[in-house]
């Protein structure tokens, strides 16, 4: 089953923890101040099209 959940990524892996902890972490430092009102997917291209 792990195979199969791996292969619907585009890149080809799943993503980890501390991928996902960065990103929330670059949104609460001051680098991210101008960011308003965005969706931020961090999921390796799985939505990759969809609106």
């Amino acid at each position: 089953m792990a195979k199969q959940i791996v292969a619907m990524h585009p890149i080809g892996r799943v993503g980890t923890v501390e991928e996902v902890a960065n990103a929330v972490v670059w949104l609460c430092s001051d680098q991210s101040s101008f960011i308003t009102g965005e969706t931020l997917r961090i999921d390796g291209g799985t939505l990759a099209g969809v609106s």
